[in-house]
Protein backbone atom coordinates (compact mmCIF):
# COMPACT_ATOMS: atom_id res chain seq x y z
CA UNK A 1 0.00 0.00 0.00
CA UNK A 2 1.21 3.49 -0.87
CA UNK A 3 0.11 6.53 1.03
CA UNK A 4 0.47 8.65 -2.12
CA UNK A 5 1.08 7.94 -5.80
CA UNK A 6 1.67 10.78 -8.23
CA UNK A 7 1.72 10.89 -12.01
CA UNK A 8 3.31 13.56 -14.15
CA UNK A 9 6.46 15.28 -15.23
CA UNK A 10 9.94 14.35 -14.05
CA UNK A 11 12.61 16.60 -15.51
CA UNK A 12 15.82 18.49 -14.96
CA UNK A 13 15.69 21.98 -13.47
CA UNK A 14 18.82 23.92 -14.34
CA UNK A 15 18.92 26.41 -11.47
CA UNK A 16 21.10 29.57 -11.49
CA UNK A 17 23.72 29.56 -8.73
CA UNK A 18 25.84 32.59 -9.60
CA UNK A 19 28.20 33.98 -12.20
CA UNK A 20 31.38 32.58 -13.69
CA UNK A 21 34.67 34.48 -13.82
CA UNK A 22 33.60 35.61 -17.28
CA UNK A 23 30.41 37.05 -15.74
CA UNK A 24 28.19 34.38 -17.35
CA UNK A 25 25.33 32.65 -15.55
CA UNK A 26 26.16 29.27 -13.97
CA UNK A 27 23.37 26.70 -13.84
CA UNK A 28 23.22 23.72 -11.47
CA UNK A 29 21.52 20.47 -12.46
CA UNK A 30 18.65 19.69 -10.06
CA UNK A 31 15.82 17.16 -10.14
CA UNK A 32 12.48 18.77 -10.97
CA UNK A 33 8.85 18.13 -11.76
CA UNK A 34 6.06 19.13 -9.39
CA UNK A 35 4.53 15.67 -8.75
CA UNK A 36 7.95 14.22 -7.93
CA UNK A 37 8.72 17.16 -5.65
CA UNK A 38 5.50 16.53 -3.73
CA UNK A 39 6.39 12.87 -3.29
CA UNK A 40 9.94 13.66 -2.24
CA UNK A 41 8.72 15.67 0.74
CA UNK A 42 6.09 13.09 1.69
CA UNK A 43 8.77 10.38 1.59
CA UNK A 44 11.18 12.55 3.58
CA UNK A 45 8.52 12.84 6.26
CA UNK A 46 8.20 9.06 6.43
CA UNK A 47 5.32 7.94 4.23
CA UNK A 48 5.30 5.42 1.37
CA UNK A 49 5.10 6.94 -2.11
CA UNK A 50 5.23 5.92 -5.76
CA UNK A 51 5.88 7.86 -8.96
CA UNK A 52 4.39 7.25 -12.41
CA UNK A 53 5.88 8.93 -15.48
CA UNK A 54 8.54 8.72 -18.16
CA UNK A 55 12.14 9.88 -18.61
CA UNK A 56 14.67 9.26 -21.35
CA UNK A 57 17.37 6.60 -21.47
CA UNK A 58 20.01 9.32 -21.10
CA UNK A 59 22.24 10.68 -18.35
CA UNK A 60 19.51 13.03 -17.16
CA UNK A 61 16.83 10.34 -17.00
CA UNK A 62 19.06 7.89 -15.17
CA UNK A 63 20.05 10.64 -12.74
CA UNK A 64 16.36 11.34 -12.03
CA UNK A 65 15.59 7.66 -11.48
CA UNK A 66 18.46 7.50 -8.98
CA UNK A 67 17.15 10.60 -7.19
CA UNK A 68 13.72 9.00 -6.78
CA UNK A 69 15.25 5.78 -5.48
CA UNK A 70 17.47 7.67 -3.05
CA UNK A 71 14.37 9.55 -1.87
CA UNK A 72 12.64 6.21 -1.11
CA UNK A 73 10.06 6.77 -3.86
CA UNK A 74 8.88 3.59 -5.57
CA UNK A 75 9.82 3.63 -9.27
CA UNK A 76 7.91 0.61 -10.56
CA UNK A 77 5.68 3.08 -12.44
CA UNK A 78 8.60 4.96 -14.01
CA UNK A 79 9.11 4.22 -17.71
CA UNK A 80 12.52 4.67 -19.35
CA UNK A 81 12.24 5.62 -23.03
CA UNK A 82 14.92 4.83 -25.60
CA UNK A 83 13.07 6.97 -28.16
CA UNK A 84 12.46 10.25 -26.31
CA UNK A 85 14.84 12.45 -24.34
CA UNK A 86 14.39 13.69 -20.78
CA UNK A 87 12.74 17.12 -20.58
CA UNK A 88 14.91 20.07 -19.49
CA UNK A 89 13.81 23.32 -17.83
CA UNK A 90 15.96 26.37 -17.12
CA UNK A 91 14.92 28.39 -14.08
CA UNK A 92 15.33 32.18 -14.12
CA UNK A 93 15.18 34.00 -10.78
CA UNK A 94 14.51 37.66 -10.03
CA UNK A 95 15.91 39.60 -7.06
CA UNK A 96 13.25 38.24 -4.68
CA UNK A 97 13.75 34.62 -5.71
CA UNK A 98 10.60 34.41 -7.85
CA UNK A 99 11.10 32.24 -10.90
CA UNK A 100 10.18 31.87 -14.54
CA UNK A 101 10.99 28.92 -16.80
CA UNK A 102 12.36 28.10 -20.23
CA UNK A 103 11.42 24.57 -21.37
CA UNK A 104 13.19 22.21 -23.75
CA UNK A 105 10.37 19.74 -24.15
CA UNK A 106 9.55 19.17 -27.82
CA UNK A 107 8.68 15.46 -27.70
CA UNK A 108 10.17 15.28 -24.20
CA UNK A 109 9.78 11.90 -22.54
CA UNK A 110 7.39 13.18 -19.85
CA UNK A 111 4.80 14.36 -22.39
CA UNK A 112 5.04 11.13 -24.41
CA UNK A 113 3.68 8.94 -21.61
CA UNK A 114 0.67 7.07 -23.01
CA UNK A 115 -2.27 5.52 -21.19
CA UNK A 116 -0.83 2.07 -21.95
CA UNK A 117 2.42 3.05 -20.22
CA UNK A 118 0.67 3.71 -16.90
CA UNK A 119 1.12 1.11 -14.15
CA UNK A 120 -2.45 0.86 -12.88
CA UNK A 121 -1.48 -1.70 -10.23
CA UNK A 122 0.48 1.05 -8.47
CA UNK A 123 -2.57 3.34 -8.56
CA UNK A 124 -4.75 0.59 -7.07
CA UNK A 125 -2.46 0.57 -4.04
CA UNK A 126 -2.62 4.33 -3.41
CA UNK A 127 -4.66 6.01 -0.70
CA UNK A 128 -4.12 9.38 -2.44
CA UNK A 129 -3.51 9.99 -6.15
CA UNK A 130 -1.94 13.30 -7.14
CA UNK A 131 -1.51 14.89 -10.57
CA UNK A 132 -1.13 18.30 -12.22
CA UNK A 133 -1.78 20.07 -15.48
CA UNK A 134 1.76 20.03 -16.90
CA UNK A 135 1.24 16.41 -17.92
CA UNK A 136 -2.10 17.46 -19.43
CA UNK A 137 -0.63 20.15 -21.69
CA UNK A 138 -0.15 17.81 -24.68
CA UNK A 139 -0.95 14.34 -25.94
CA UNK A 140 -0.49 11.49 -25.26
CA UNK A 141 0.27 12.39 -21.61
CA UNK A 142 -2.99 14.35 -21.36
CA UNK A 143 -5.12 11.28 -21.97
CA UNK A 144 -2.84 9.17 -19.76
CA UNK A 145 -3.23 11.65 -16.89
CA UNK A 146 -7.01 11.88 -17.13
CA UNK A 147 -7.49 8.13 -17.43
CA UNK A 148 -5.17 7.49 -14.50
CA UNK A 149 -6.98 10.03 -12.32
CA UNK A 150 -10.38 8.60 -13.23
CA UNK A 151 -9.13 5.08 -12.53
CA UNK A 152 -7.84 6.21 -9.12
CA UNK A 153 -11.15 7.88 -8.28
CA UNK A 154 -13.12 4.80 -9.31
CA UNK A 155 -10.86 2.71 -7.05
CA UNK A 156 -11.51 4.90 -4.01
CA UNK A 157 -8.38 7.05 -3.87
CA UNK A 158 -8.53 10.65 -2.68
CA UNK A 159 -7.68 12.81 -5.71
CA UNK A 160 -5.31 15.77 -5.37
CA UNK A 161 -4.82 18.19 -8.25
CA UNK A 162 -2.47 21.14 -8.80
CA UNK A 163 -3.10 23.26 -11.92
CA UNK A 164 0.57 24.38 -11.89
CA UNK A 165 -0.11 26.61 -14.90
CA UNK A 166 2.91 27.19 -17.15
CA UNK A 167 1.79 29.40 -20.09
CA UNK A 168 4.70 28.41 -22.35
CA UNK A 169 3.53 24.79 -22.39
CA UNK A 170 0.07 25.50 -23.82
CA UNK A 171 -1.01 26.35 -27.37
CA UNK A 172 -3.55 28.85 -26.00
CA UNK A 173 -4.96 30.15 -22.72
CA UNK A 174 -8.38 28.81 -23.69
CA UNK A 175 -7.02 25.29 -24.16
CA UNK A 176 -5.25 25.51 -20.80
CA UNK A 177 -8.39 26.64 -18.96
CA UNK A 178 -10.60 23.99 -20.55
CA UNK A 179 -8.11 21.22 -19.79
CA UNK A 180 -7.38 22.38 -16.25
CA UNK A 181 -11.12 22.39 -15.55
CA UNK A 182 -11.18 18.65 -16.34
CA UNK A 183 -8.66 18.10 -13.55
CA UNK A 184 -10.61 20.34 -11.19
CA UNK A 185 -13.79 18.35 -11.84
CA UNK A 186 -12.03 15.11 -10.84
CA UNK A 187 -10.30 16.57 -7.77
CA UNK A 188 -11.24 16.18 -4.13
CA UNK A 189 -8.35 18.44 -3.05
CA UNK A 190 -7.23 21.42 -5.11
CA UNK A 191 -4.01 23.37 -4.47
CA UNK A 192 -4.09 26.53 -6.55
CA UNK A 193 -2.24 29.83 -6.65
CA UNK A 194 -4.09 33.15 -6.53
CA UNK A 195 -3.38 33.70 -10.23
CA UNK A 196 -4.52 30.20 -11.17
CA UNK A 197 -7.74 30.62 -9.20
CA UNK A 198 -8.51 33.76 -11.19
CA UNK A 199 -7.64 31.94 -14.43
CA UNK A 200 -10.07 29.11 -13.66
CA UNK A 201 -12.95 31.07 -12.11
CA UNK A 202 -12.55 34.58 -13.46
CA UNK A 203 -12.72 35.86 -9.86
CA UNK A 204 -10.14 38.17 -8.28
CA UNK A 205 -11.58 37.69 -4.78
CA UNK A 206 -10.10 34.41 -3.51
CA UNK A 207 -13.05 33.71 -1.19
CA UNK A 208 -15.53 34.09 -4.06
CA UNK A 209 -13.42 31.97 -6.42
CA UNK A 210 -12.90 29.24 -3.82
CA UNK A 211 -16.63 29.18 -3.07
CA UNK A 212 -17.38 28.68 -6.76
CA UNK A 213 -15.13 25.64 -6.89
CA UNK A 214 -16.49 24.29 -3.60
CA UNK A 215 -20.02 24.49 -4.95
CA UNK A 216 -18.85 22.60 -8.05
CA UNK A 217 -17.74 19.68 -5.89
CA UNK A 218 -14.12 20.26 -4.84
CA UNK A 219 -14.04 19.29 -1.16
CA UNK A 220 -10.86 21.10 -0.08
CA UNK A 221 -9.48 24.24 -1.75
CA UNK A 222 -6.06 25.58 -0.76
CA UNK A 223 -5.18 28.92 -2.33
CA UNK A 224 -1.48 29.62 -1.82
CA UNK A 225 -0.61 33.30 -1.42
CA UNK A 226 3.21 33.20 -1.33
CA UNK A 227 4.67 34.87 1.73
CA UNK A 228 1.14 35.84 2.80
CA UNK A 229 0.24 32.21 3.51
CA UNK A 230 -2.89 30.44 2.36
CA UNK A 231 -6.66 30.84 2.06
CA UNK A 232 -8.51 27.58 2.66
CA UNK A 233 -12.08 26.39 2.30
CA UNK A 234 -13.63 23.05 3.21
CA UNK A 235 -16.85 21.76 4.78
CA UNK A 236 -15.81 22.98 8.24
CA UNK A 237 -15.25 26.58 7.19
CA UNK A 238 -12.82 28.93 5.50
CA UNK A 239 -10.12 31.37 6.44
CA UNK A 240 -6.56 32.62 6.11
CA UNK A 241 -3.48 31.00 7.62
CA UNK A 242 -0.56 33.42 7.80
CA UNK A 243 2.69 32.73 5.99
CA UNK A 244 6.25 33.01 7.28
CA UNK A 245 8.89 35.63 6.64
CA UNK A 246 12.11 33.90 5.58
CA UNK A 247 15.16 34.77 3.51
CA UNK A 248 13.83 33.52 0.17
CA UNK A 249 16.53 32.52 -2.31
CA UNK A 250 14.64 30.32 -4.76
CA UNK A 251 10.87 29.76 -4.77
CA UNK A 252 11.11 26.69 -7.04
CA UNK A 253 9.20 23.86 -5.39
CA UNK A 254 7.70 25.95 -2.58
CA UNK A 255 4.14 25.13 -3.61
CA UNK A 256 5.08 21.47 -3.95
CA UNK A 257 6.55 21.46 -0.44
CA UNK A 258 3.34 23.08 0.83
CA UNK A 259 1.16 20.46 -0.84
CA UNK A 260 3.45 17.58 0.12
CA UNK A 261 3.25 18.65 3.76
CA UNK A 262 -0.53 18.83 3.57
CA UNK A 263 -0.92 15.43 1.89
CA UNK A 264 1.51 13.90 4.38
CA UNK A 265 -0.76 14.99 7.22
CA UNK A 266 -3.89 13.49 5.68
CA UNK A 267 -2.28 10.34 4.28
CA UNK A 268 -3.90 8.11 6.92
CA UNK A 269 -7.30 9.82 6.72
CA UNK A 270 -10.43 9.15 4.75
CA UNK A 271 -12.03 12.05 2.91
CA UNK A 272 -14.97 12.18 5.34
CA UNK A 273 -12.55 12.46 8.28
CA UNK A 274 -10.74 15.35 6.63
CA UNK A 275 -13.95 17.20 5.85
CA UNK A 276 -15.17 16.60 9.40
CA UNK A 277 -12.18 18.20 11.12
CA UNK A 278 -12.89 21.24 13.24
CA UNK A 279 -11.55 24.52 11.94
CA UNK A 280 -8.73 24.83 14.49
CA UNK A 281 -7.30 21.42 13.64
CA UNK A 282 -7.61 22.07 9.93
CA UNK A 283 -5.82 25.40 10.25
CA UNK A 284 -2.98 23.74 12.16
CA UNK A 285 -2.47 21.48 9.15
CA UNK A 286 -2.40 24.47 6.81
CA UNK A 287 0.05 26.25 9.09
CA UNK A 288 2.39 23.23 9.03
CA UNK A 289 2.15 23.28 5.23
CA UNK A 290 2.89 27.02 5.12
CA UNK A 291 6.02 26.43 7.19
CA UNK A 292 7.17 23.69 4.82
CA UNK A 293 6.61 25.90 1.77
CA UNK A 294 8.48 28.82 3.33
CA UNK A 295 11.50 26.71 4.28
CA UNK A 296 11.72 25.32 0.73
CA UNK A 297 12.50 28.83 -0.54
CA UNK A 298 15.61 29.21 1.63
CA UNK A 299 17.81 26.97 -0.55
CA UNK A 300 18.26 26.53 -4.31
CA UNK A 301 16.54 23.76 -6.22
CA UNK A 302 13.36 21.89 -5.35
CA UNK A 303 14.18 18.43 -3.96
CA UNK A 304 17.49 19.57 -2.41
CA UNK A 305 15.66 22.36 -0.56
CA UNK A 306 12.90 20.22 0.97
CA UNK A 307 12.82 20.67 4.76
CA UNK A 308 12.88 18.01 7.47
CA UNK A 309 10.03 17.33 9.87
CA UNK A 310 11.99 18.92 12.73
CA UNK A 311 12.66 22.08 10.70
CA UNK A 312 8.99 22.43 9.80
CA UNK A 313 7.83 21.90 13.38
CA UNK A 314 10.40 24.38 14.67
CA UNK A 315 9.14 27.10 12.32
CA UNK A 316 5.45 26.31 12.70
CA UNK A 317 3.39 28.54 14.97
CA UNK A 318 2.14 25.42 16.70
CA UNK A 319 5.66 24.11 17.44
CA UNK A 320 4.81 20.48 16.82
CA UNK A 321 1.69 20.43 19.03
CA UNK A 322 -0.37 18.84 16.30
Amino acid sequence: MFHIAALGELLIDFTPIGLSKANNQIFEQNPGGAPANVLALVSKLGKRTAFLGMVGQDQFGLFLKEVLENSNINVSGLKISEEFKTTLAFVHLDSSGDRTFSFYRKLGADMMLSASDVNYEVIKEARIFHFGSVSMSDEPARTASIRAAMFAKENGSIISFDPNYRPLLWSSVKEAINTIKIGVKIADILKVSEEELELITGQIDVAVGADMLFREGVKVILVTLGKHGCFYKYAGGEGYADGYSVNAIDTTGAGDAFLGAFLYQISEMKMDELCGLNKDDFEKMVDFSNAAGALATTKTGAVPALPSSDAIHNLSNFKGKM
